[in-house]
C-alpha cells in the first residue's frame, strides 16, 4: 500500500528537499507541502493523508499545535515529527500532542520509510537516539528538591524555576543543559526570562531570591 504523505517545514530548501527524498522512496506519495501549521491543517483537510511529517517550531502555529489539532480532528491521520531539535523541551510536548513518531533531520530516506511504515502499523516511528532519551527519561533518578510554593512568585514558570533551583545549586549553563537534556541556548532564555520577571541583575541575586522564596535549599 502507497502511504499518502504532506510534509510541513517552513524552510523552503529543506521542505523541497524532504519532498524530492521521499519521491525516491517506494511506497509514499507526497501529496501536498506546507510552510507552516496553519498550511499542515488545511491541506490535512483537503488530501486526508495517511501521514504528516511535521517540523516543530514554525510560524504562524507551530507543529505542536498543529499536531494537536490534526490528531484531534482527523484520527485516520498520524503524525511523524521531522526536527532539528531533539531535547525534551520538544519531545516531549510533541508526544503528548499525538505524535506517533519523532525524527530529526539526520534521518536518511530508510530511516524516514521505516517510521512511516511503522505508524501506520500501529507502532511507535522513533529513531535510536530519541528512544534512548525515553528510556533515560523513564529510568533516570527522581531528584529530591524541595517542595515548590503554590504559586511560583513573579509569574515564573515550573521550568523557570527548576532553572532556578540549579543556579542556585552553583550549576554552570552548559551543566543545567544537561541535567535538564537541553540546549545551553535553552537554558540562557530561561534565565533572561526569570531574570527580567523577578528583576534581578546577577547569579548571586538569583540564589538569594530562591532562598527567599522557598525554591532552593542553602547549603547544610
Amino acid at each position: 500500500m502507497t502511504a499518502r504523505v504532506v510534509v510541513a517545514d517552513d524552510q523552503t530548501v529543506v521542505r523541497e528537499g524532504i519532498v524530492m527524498l521521499l519521491g525516491l522512496l517506494p511506497d509514499i506519495e507526497v501529496v501536498g507541502s506546507a510552510a507552516d501549521g496553519e498550511e499542515a491543517v488545511r491541506l490535512v483537510a483537503e488530501c486526508a493523508p495517511d501521514v504528516v511529517l511535521m517540523d516543530l517550531r514554525m510560524p504562524r502555529c507551530d507543529g505542536v499545535e498543529a499536531t494537536r489539532r490534526i490528531r484531534a480532528d482527523h484520527p485516520g491521520t498520524q503524525v511523524v515529527v521531522l526536527t532539528t531539535y531533539a531535547d525534551d523541551d520538544d519531545l516531549f510536548p510533541a508526544l503528548r500532542a499525538g505524535a506517533r513518531g519523532y525524527l530529526t533531520k539526520d534521518a536518511d530516506g530508510d530511516e524516514i520509510a521505516r517510521a512511516v511504515a511503522g505508524v501506520l502499523s500501529g507502532e511507535a516511528g522513533l529513531s535510536p537516539q530519541i528512544q534512548r532519551r525515553l528510556l533515560e527519561r523513564v529510568t533516570e533518578p527522581v531528584r529530591a528538591v524541595p517542595p515548590p510554593p503554590d504559586e511560583p512568585p513573579d509569574g515564573l514558570t515550573a521550568r523557570e524555576v527548576e532553572v532556578l533551583r540549579l543556579v542556585a545549586e552553583g550549576q554552570s549553563n552548559p551543566e543545567i543543559a544537561r541535567t535538564l537534556h537541553v540546549s545551553t541556548a535553552t537554558v540562557k532564555t530561561h534565565i533572561n526570562n526569570l531574570f527580567a520577571k523577578a528583576g534581578l541583575r546577577d547569579r548571586a541575586q538569583a540564589i538569594r531570591y530562591a532562598y527567599r522564596h522557598g525554591l532552593a535549599q542553602p547549603p547544610g
